[in-house]
């Protein structure tokens, strides 16, 4: 619940972006309501829209959420070909699969298949390559055994999206207090109740710190791949280690998507990192885009980028504001950084979209 706030001070709610804003990490999940998004979008300056997870249906069910494979051509019929440049898209290639059947028996036959598939989705027009945080999690192979992420068996994948010259968004661990007991002294006590399957504290699961190592490994093996580690690296909470990572990486980009909550209650040394960090830092929301409270989501996002506002409330995860963690301060970014984090580096690693949005984005 919102609560009350008696704070009296000027407040700067931007309806547009600063500068044409790229949401470069978001899902449809095969609900192409591309007409709604179009209008929320034009209204706060959001010039294209990333679905990560093209060829994928989803059904919510109580707490969670069920997986299915999908058509990736019902995207671009529905969206990229009915709105041009305004939409582009990732596939999960045969990742698209739910965790209650076995994501292979034969690794090899596998891999070969992935590359075959994914290659086919690069030429239909996909830009990279979406890997969900059920991969080391709870994907396991016919005979049960889980499935790491840094598995060798799976380099090949890696290789081959180095090779296509497009980018893995790679989803692995949560919030730390995911990984904890759903007690009221854990901060996402709220969050773990409302959608119990995001919880990791049983011993089953791997530790987060097993992940991230395992991710982290990954990368280093693959310096000719570039990956995008969403939700600032899914470590939030301690930006000196998402530093680190990006110092020792040049093949790794993050995004923020879902995670002002954690940056804007530590508006100092999360300004610093974005300062530090400009060149390396993605804008997307991972939030719907086509609800009655889309507009704000999006607008909460720009008023964390350009505003120094103090003590304001930000979507939940599920992008209503219905529920609230704390408030968190705007870090009010330079607008040579603004630009770099709305539309550059993603154009960097997606170079098609210089392209497409020739007529929109500004020259310079």
């Amino acid at each position: 619940m919102k609560r009350n706030c008696y704070l009296y001070r000027k407040e700067y709610i931007p309806e547009k972006a600063m500068f044409p804003a790229i949401d470069a990490h978001n899902h449809l999940w095969g609900n192409f309501n591309a007409a709604k998004i179009i209008e929320v979008a034009d209204t706060v300056g959001v010039v294209s829209f990333c679905d990560v997870s093209a060829n994928v249906k989803i059904a919510f069910t109580d707490g969670g959420y069920v997986i299915e494979q999908g058509n990736i051509k019902d995207f671009f019929e529905n969206c990229s070909s009915a709105y041009p440049g305004r939409f582009y898209c990732f596939t999960m290639a045969t990742f698209a699969k739910d965790v209650s059947e076995p994501l292979f028996d034969d690794p090899k036959r596998f891999v070969a298949e992935t590359i075959e598939l994914l290659g086919k989705h690069v030429e239909m027009g996909a830009c990279g390559l979406k890997i969900l945080k059920e991969l080391g999690l709870k994907h396991r192979d016919a005979s049960g055994g889980l499935v790491n992420i840094d598995d060798p068996n799976l380099f090949g994948i890696w290789e081959e999206a180095g090779k296509l010259g497009i980018p893995v968004l790679m989803h692995q661990a949560d919030p730390s207090g995911f990984f904890e007991p759903i007690t009221e002294v854990n901060e996402h006590f709220e969050s773990l109740k409302k959608f119990p399957s995001w919880s990791f504290a049983d011993p089953k699961f791997p530790r987060k710190e097993e992940l991230l190592k395992r991710r982290d490994n990954l990368i280093r093996q693959h310096p000719n791949t570039t990956f995008i580690l969403p939700h600032v690296a899914n470590s939030a909470e301690n930006l000196g280690y998402v530093s680190k990572l990006l110092d020792e990486n040049a093949n790794v980009y993050i995004d923020f998507s879902a995670r002002m909550d954690e940056l804007g209650r530590q508006p100092y040394t999360a300004r610093e990192f974005f300062i530090k960090h400009q060149d390396r830092i993605i804008f997307g929301t991972d939030m719907p885009a086509d609800t009655e409270d889309s507009i704000d989501v999006y607008r909460s996002y720009f008023r964390f980028l350009e505003t120094y506002d103090e003590s304001f409330y930000v979507p939940d995860y599920d992008g209503t504001f219905e529920r609230v963690r704390w408030p968190i301060c705007g870090i009010g970014l330079p607008k040579g950084i603004l630009a770099k984090i709305y539309y550059k580096n993603i154009i960097k690693i997606v170079p098609s979209l210089k392209e497409d949005l020739k007529n929109i984005l500004p020259k310079n």
